[in-house]
């Protein structure tokens, strides 16, 4: 299989679940002998072109003028990346044809369009998340809107799309009205080598971070936006410190909510119990994971969870919102805690319960690292995905063979953005 990836990140440009599902998958589709091309932005210092671990990675850098990746010029920012990105893939094909393009979000959708249109080949666009999604139901202003309005497309555009939860998969067809039989759910995956910790890089976490070698430490990662959840558990740690002396809680992310909540954190007199780590790389962060006694995944709204999976492949003890992904991930196995979201009583509890019963804290742990590592792994989920690239070029013959036959047109395309809770 050749197959041609579009994706706004990938190493060393990442900021958040996204990028790490592209570079895993991509190596994956790689080693499994499938020609791999990448097309992403460019990263300081990292090489315009170049073979890593078998994967071709395109990088373009932003075309002239320059606007900032922010919320007032979004749009904007999204419609250059794709120019750039459209004349690269452009001069890739040129290589060689791909079979399939895939992209990931609708940060590349126009790209993936001119592509297809370009070299009639079928186009695959995984759903990470959706812009209703992120805001329970609801398009609250303009940007929203529009948001919306390109997801609505790029499914269209699409022969195929893949969602990483059957709640995602409910979520997109009831958002875009798609037919079921369109769509294919393919879980995130995870390297289970990755997140195996020495026992000398755990002391070394407890050293540096905890309160005492005894005290209890907690972790929360992702970005920092308002539907990951993390006021939520700051709202939870002066119950939890009043319970749990010396508790501390690890922030490893960053994200536009930062000041938010440094700000809640300041408000309820946390101190040094909240400790901003901010963005923190793979092997570190399996330290983290590795050394805490509880990793929370408070998220309001959560199309999967991959911070989950990892953190259990480290060995972390989990708390994890009760919807969205994280539910799935509880429901096939992946043992943990759940919560209400946006519940820190709920939280408190929780975490409180896992830290007096040490033999059901290392059970859980013990039940979701099986799951993870055997469940989860890259090189499974890497074939799910060329089965969706089969399907989609299978699906894409037979459609040209009968248009051809009958001489029938594609429909007009109509785009009508709806108003008022898309999921009610």
């Amino acid at each position: 299989m050749r197959t041609l990836v579009l994706s706004w990140e990938y190493p060393p440009a990442v900021v958040g679940g996204l990028g790490r599902h592209v570079h895993a998958l991509s190596e994956a589709m790689a080693a499994a002998g499938h020609e791999v091309t990448v097309v992403s932005r460019h990263a300081p210092d990292a090489p315009a072109d170049e073979v890593v671990n078998g994967v071709r990675i395109v990088r373009v850098p932003d075309d002239p003028p320059v606007f900032a990746f922010t919320e007032e010029t979004l749009l904007a920012w999204t419609m250059a990346f794709n120019h750039a990105v459209t004349r690269a893939a452009l001069r890739v094909c040129e290589d060689a044809r791909p079979q399939v393009v895939h992209a990931h979000d609708w940060l590349v959708a126009h790209a993936a369009a001119t592509i297809k249109h370009h070299h009639e080949i079928p186009l695959v666009a995984t759903m990470h998340a959706t812009e209703a999604g992120r805001h329970q139901g609801w398009l609250p202003g303009p940007l929203n809107r529009s948001i919306h309005s390109v997801e609505w497309w790029l499914t269209y555009e699409a022969r195929r799309v893949i969602t990483c939860s059957d709640y995602m998969r409910w979520q997109v067809t009831q958002l875009f009205d798609l037919p079921p039989s369109k769509l294919d759910t393919v879980p995130n995956g995870v390297h289970p080598q990755d997140w195996k910790v020495p026992a000398a890089a755990v002391r070394a976490v407890r050293e540096q971070h905890a309160s005492t070698v005894d005290s209890p430490l907690l972790l929360f990662t992702g970005r920092l936006v308002y539907e990951k959840g993390l006021q939520d558990i700051l709202a939870a740690l002066p119950r939890l410190r009043r319970r749990h002396p010396g508790i501390r809680l690890l922030v490893a992310g960053d994200g536009p909510y930062l000041d938010e909540l440094r700000a809640q954190a300041k408000k309820l007199r946390l101190g040094r119990a909240v400790r901003w780590l901010g963005f923190v790389p793979g092997r570190e962060l399996a330290a983290l994971a590795a050394a805490a006694d509880c990793a929370i995944v408070p998220s309001i709204y959560e199309p999967f969870g991959m911070v989950a999976l990892e953190a259990a492949c480290a060995g972390a003890t989990l708390v994890l919102s009760d919807t969205g992904g994280l539910a799935e991930l509880a429901k096939n196995g992946v043992s943990a805690l759940q919560v209400q979201p946006g519940s820190p009583s709920d939280i408190a509890d929780a975490v409180s319960r896992l830290l007096q019963d040490e033999v059901l804290s290392r059970r859980l742990s013990r039940q979701a690292r099986s799951v993870a590592t055997k469940e989860y792994a890259w090189s499974r989920i890497a074939g799910q995905v060329i089965d969706t690239y089969e399907r989609a070029i299978r699906e894409e013959r037979e459609l040209a063979a009968t248009l051809r036959r009958t001489g029938r047109g594609p429909a007009p395309l109509r785009i009508v953005v709806p108003e008022g809770n898309l999921f009610a």
